[in-house]
């Protein structure tokens, strides 16, 4: 058995000016990874689950574990000397742990627990992280964090389902680890994962496809009829985990409501979208008008800069991308 800290060693060890440091932040996530998933197996039990009063900046209840995953993921990454800020979309504003001058290097986003509207039903939820330099000389932690999601130095989720996966890609393909509980580490089940090419299925909320683009309806109608089927857990954690595994795409698409998208672009899109693409699929983000762009080369204006997304199996993301550039056509 290899474990995730293993893994991760042997990684260095393939770059002898590597210092650690890297290494030390990835061993952060994974403690904190540990420490979320004992307690939302225990959520009912011990009373945290339900919202508190109040609000995040993005004006949404939030969860008991929401403020608990944010803390322990907090005082995780801050045991660590070599990151500078993190960012949670739970704050309004990052928080610098350290100057650059004194061992700053790195800069960690993360969702502290994607879908956890869903605790209360025991359905699958999540954390997202991403992890970026600390540019040399930029002093505004916004500045230092608004890079394309181009430049991430490593992505990863951990999703807390029947299973605690823990997946990871550091620019070199994408890694499956299983937490086992016996012996309390997370142990590689598959190395070098690829998403298929094309797969049968569909993820997206199509309660709200009346305010879909014009393409993107074309594309569900082209899927209804070739018996694509519809899966939707409404965590994108949970999501996007089964579309890696299993092919086909999940759509995250603009709406009359939200023109701009929902899902937040440093937070979700970047490091899902790295994962994705690390794993041979493709990753794209749409405007208001259905034009696509390509997800990781989007420069964000701001932390907590909403997007919309269409990732997953390649064949799949082109067949949506297809019908949205033929309605574009059509329209011009």
């Amino acid at each position: 058995m290899v474990s995730l800290e293993s893994h991760i060693l042997r990684g260095e060890a393939l770059h002898p000016g590597s210092t650690g440091d890297f290494t030390w932040i990835l061993s952060a996530l994974s403690l904190a990874a540990k420490v979320i998933a004992a307690k939302v197996r225990r959520a009912r039990i011990e009373d945290v689950l339900g919202a508190e009063d109040a609000v995040n900046i993005h004006g949404e209840a939030q969860q008991k574990l929401d403020i608990l995953a944010n803390e322990v993921l907090m005082a995780c990454l801050g045991d660590r000397p070599s990151v500078s800020i993190v960012a949670s979309e739970e704050h309004e504003e990052p928080t610098i742990l350290r100057l650059e001058s004194d061992g700053g290097k790195y800069c960690v986003i993360f969702d502290p627990l994607d879908g956890s509207s869903n605790l209360d039903v025991c359905a699958g939820v999540g954390t997202i992280f991403s992890i970026l330099r600390h540019e040399p000389g930029v002093v505004d932690p916004v500045a230092a964090l608004c890079q394309a999601g181009s430049r991430q130095v490593a992505a990863g989720y951990i999703l807390y389902g029947s299973s605690t996966v823990f997946v990871l890609t550091t620019g070199n393909g994408v890694d499956l680890f299983v937490l086992d509980p016996s012996i309390g580490s997370f142990v590689l089940v598959n190395a070098s994962l690829r998403i298929p090419r094309r797969g049968t299925t569909y993820s997206v909320n199509e309660a709200y496809s009346l305010g879909f683009p014009e393409g993107i309806r074309r594309y569900l109608a082209w899927a209804h009829r070739n018996r694509y089927s519809s899966r939707y857990i409404g965590s994108m954690v949970a999501d996007v985990h089964r579309t890696l595994l299993m092919g086909g795409v999940f759509l995250y698409p603009p709406t009359a409501e939200h023109p701009g998208g929902k899902l937040r672009l440093m937070y979700e899109g970047n490091p899902m979208g790295m994962i994705i693409e690390q794993a041979g699929g493709r990753a794209v983000a749409l405007d208001a008008s259905g034009q696509v762009r390509d997800m990781l080369q989007v420069i964000p204006s701001s932390v907590h800069q909403r997007i919309s997304a269409v990732l997953g199996s390649p064949d799949d993301v082109a067949l949506v991308v297809d019908h949205l550039n033929a309605h574009t056509a059509g329209a011009a």
